[in-house]
């Protein structure tokens, strides 16, 4: 009974809170909203238990939607996007929470569009009607748009504006790839269908015109990823979004790209994707941004940026791991995925509490703040260690499972793809020297406050699966092995290069 109507909670749940949450007191919202989300995560860690390794598509609810045109309201979930959607529910309640402190006009709106949200990057995650999943992609578009535009800092328009262009026109290119694999497959079955499964089995007679359609996927993920060099909307949105959009931006958003290509892309066309040339586009760009990544946040003055432009670079590992096509290299990715929502989410919610103190996003505003929180600097750093991916943190499961898998595909890649680990080392523990150890540069530091018993509340889970992941992986890696398994062989039939880790 269960199976039958999680997912469907999961995508309606949000919006009914989302509704109510606009029609309560403004002094209640945030508690509307925190109950919303706990409730969100409660109704989907049953899923964790339920879900059975190397069984296919699981939960699925396939029903009638708008017949005429061959849509149908289909979701499930299987070893990829199951952990996505933990992640979601795992970090909406911490971002809401995160939030009450400097969220203080129009409350109602926030939170009602952070719950519309949800509901968009879990729709992406589990739907397998093509047709379903546009909508959703469009879906958590709107919401960030105006998290950005209404909350975000100073030069918040511009960054809301760039943010929904580069997104948006990206994905009116993936709605005419979509079109005609619909009327493709209709043509020749008769059938006109956008499910997922139907359209699959119709791809191979798509001809030249294979290289077109990946063309438009790869677009409109690649911006979302962000790869580069379509990465400049990036550091725009991070800076100037609320603390909480920045957390869900990082966390959530841009693994939509990198799950794009794993579920789509890859799948669909994977000839064109496996072409010679195809990948070592995408494998150059791949290394580009890891290193360019790291050497840009080496430099910057914001420590907001910094983190930003080491987004860039993690996201460089999973599209190293996606095309190097091994199984460690997959269950890497999918590792950095999620460990890069915790780890990356973490310093967002840290760099927002010191500046709901210090009203500074500069590093070189802060230091020797140590001694006076010394609560809010052991937490940073064991955070930032994490996402040097030093060993017995998540960090390091993820990107050392990568670097090996992908050794065997492209080792002078992989080679050039370890000195980005250096780099990272480089910018964050500098950063980190600069932030808490280094002598006190204001007497306005020493008036600094240690972290509440809210703020702990945020980090604390966040610090637990930083730890869980990077000492015992094997759940994780257990889920999701049959499903990257299932992919490489669909992907490049009769090949599937190394044994479960």
């Amino acid at each position: 009974m269960y199976a039958t109507w999680v997912l469907t909670a999961l995508l309606a749940w949000p919006l009914i809170t989302g509704a109510i949450v606009m029609l309560v007191p403004s002094r209640m919202a945030k508690h509307v909203a925190l109950v919303a989300s706990l409730i969100e995560f409660g109704i989907s860690v049953p899923v964790w238990w339920t879900f059975i390794p190397g069984t296919g598509m699981q939960l699925v609810a396939d029903h009638a939607w708008i017949s005429a045109w061959g849509i149908r309201y289909t979701v499930g979930v299987d070893g990829i996007s199951l952990f996505l959607v933990l992640l979601t529910t795992f970090l909406m309640p911490l971002s809401i929470l995160g939030s009450w402190s400097y969220i203080m006009k129009r409350e109602n709106g926030f939170y009602a569009l952070l719950l519309v949200l949800t509901t968009g990057m879990i729709g992406v995650f589990v739907a397998l009607d093509l047709f379903l999943f546009y909508v959703m992609w469009e879906v958590m578009l709107i919401p960030m748009y105006f998290i950005i535009g209404v909350w975000g800092g100073d030069n918040r328009l511009y960054a809301a504006i760039k943010f929904f262009i580069y997104t948006f026109f990206g994905s009116l290119l993936m709605l005419v790839a979509i079109l005609v694999l619909y009327l493709h497959a209709g043509r020749e079955t008769g059938v006109y269908s956008f499910g997922y499964m139907h359209l699959l089995s119709h791809v191979a007679t798509l001809g030249s015109i294979a290289w077109w359609l990946f063309g438009a996927f790869f677009l409109a993920f690649a911006i979302k990823v962000p790869l580069f060099p379509l990465h400049t909307w990036l550091p725009d949105a991070h800076v100037e979004a609320p603390t909480a959009g920045s957390v869900i931006l990082a966390g959530i958003l841009l693994k939509m790209g990198t799950y794009g290509f794993l579920r789509f892309a890859l799948p669909f066309f994977p000839a064109v994707a496996l072409h010679q040339t195809v990948q070592l586009i995408i494998v150059v760009l791949s290394l580009i941004g890891i290193i360019y990544g790291g050497l840009v946040a080496m430099v910057q003055p914001d420590f907001k940026k910094l983190i930003a432009y080491s987004s860039v670079a993690h996201l460089g590992f999973v599209m190293l791991g996606i095309w190097a096509l091994t199984l460690q290299s997959v269950q890497g990715a999918l590792l950095v995925m999620i460990n890069h929502g915790i780890s990356t989410g973490a310093l967002f919610f840290l760099v927002g509490m010191i500046y709901e103190r210090r009203h500074s996003q500069l590093i070189e505003a802060y230091g020797g703040i140590a001694r006076v929180v010394p609560l809010f600097a052991a937490i940073l750093t064991v955070v930032s260690l994490s996402s040097i991916a030093l060993p017995g943190t998540n960090g390091f499961v993820g990107e050392f499972l990568v670097l090996l898998g992908a050794f065997r595909t492209y080792p002078v890649a992989a080679t050039i793809a370890t000195t980005g680990v250096i780099v990272a080392a480089a910018y964050l523990l500098t950063a980190l020297q600069r932030v808490i150890f280094n002598p006190l540069t204001s007497h306005e530091n020493e008036k600094l406050t240690d972290l509440t018993p809210r703020e702990l509340a945020v980090l604390v889970p966040l610090l637990v699966c930083i730890l869980w992941v990077g000492v015992y992986p094997k759940p994780f890696l257990r889920r999701m092995e049959p499903s990257a398994r299932a992919l490489i062989q669909q992907v490049r039939p009769g090949l599937v290069q190394g044994d479960a880790p």
